[in-house]
Order: C-alpha cells, then structure tokens, then sequence
C-alpha cells in the first residue's frame, strides 16, 4: 500500500496493519474447538435462527395435535414434554457456546485494553518530554520571557501510574469523601 493508493498517511498504514496482524495472531492461536464454537455461535445468533426455531416449535405442536385429532398416537401429547427436554438442553447448549465464545473475545479485550494502556502511559511520557524540552527552550531562548509557569512545570514530569492508579482505587473506595475533600478546599477565583 502507499499513500497514493488509499489516501492515508504511512503511518496510519502500519498502525492498521499492526492492528490487523494483532488479530490475525489471535485467531491463529485459537484451537479448532475454538473456531467451532464461534461458528456455531454466529449462526446461532442470526435473526434467521429464530425464524427456523419459531417454525419447527411451530411445527413440532402443529404435528402433533393434528395427529391426535386425526385419532393417531401422537409423539408428544401437549403440553409437549419432549420438546420442552429439548428446548432445554438446546438452551444449555446454547449457553455454552455462548460463554465458551465470550471467553476467547474477552481475552483478545483484555489484550486490547493493556495495548491501549501501555500506550497511554507511552504518550504521557512522550508530551510530558515534549512540554520539558518547550520548557526549556523558552528558558534559554534570549527573545522569549522567562516566566515561570507553575501548570507547565507540573505537565512537564510524567504521571506516576502507580501513583494514578491509587487515586483511581480510593475515589471508588469512597467516592463521597473524594467529592466533599475537592469542595472544601478554597475556590482560588473567588478568594
């Protein structure tokens, strides 16, 4: 691919194919079994299923009550034990595929989600450095103003994510106090 090709930048290019590669190891990695399931899943989650599910219910009652008007021993005498036992197990079938399923897609998530982290973590560092480096520059640059900027010195060090990470636990701890620590402090605009 090139940019004349799609219209995207080279690095977007390689981001998508980055991405596209992450998902093809994840499906290469899944067993057999695994791809089963999801194919089972798939056709079972289709809205055409539940068409051909209503019909055979249908079906399966329709049967059975014309052959005891018509003086025949039916299969399944109403209420339809024996389509109940099936419904039921195919119900816990169905669960199973189900669940079997999410639990592969949650693993790929959960891959996602600490890419997405790391990556995070990465870019806070990388405008931390840069806000640092434009620190810098203005100190020693002799036509700018050397003003201190408190909030630019802040940005200019890089998060501590453990540090976040404890913020984050106790403000769902006790959200409540967290609000009411934040309200009393002073509002330094109307001091």
């Amino acid at each position: 691919m090139d940019d004349q090709a799609t219209g995207l930048p080279a690095h977007v290019e390689d981001t998508i194919r980055a991405i596209a590669a992450f998902h093809a190891e994840h499906e290469q990695q899944a067993l057999p079994i695994d791809r089963l399931f999801a194919r089972l899943t798939g056709l079972l989650g289709r809205p055409a299923f539940t068409v051909v599910l209503t019909l055979a219910v249908l079906a399966w009652g329709a049967g059975n009550l014309a052959m005891r008007s018509r003086g025949l021993t039916p299969i399944d005498e109403p209420p339809f034990p024996w389509l109940g036992a099936a419904m039921a197990l195919m119900a816990v079938y169905m669960t199973t595929l189900i669940l079997s399923t999410q639990r592969r897609a949650d693993q790929l998530a959960g891959y996602r989600e600490q890419l997405t982290l790391q990556l995070a973590i990465l870019g806070e560092q990388k405008n931390a450095k840069v806000i640092q480096l434009l620190q810098e520059l203005r100190r020693d640059n002799p036509i700018m103003k050397n003003l201190d900027d408190d909030e630019a010195a802040a940005m200019a060090s890089p998060a501590d994510p453990q540090a976040v990470l404890e913020a984050i636990k106790e403000v769902q701890r006790d959200p409540a106090a967290v609000a009411a620590s934040t309200t009393d402090e002073p509002d330094p605009a109307t001091s």
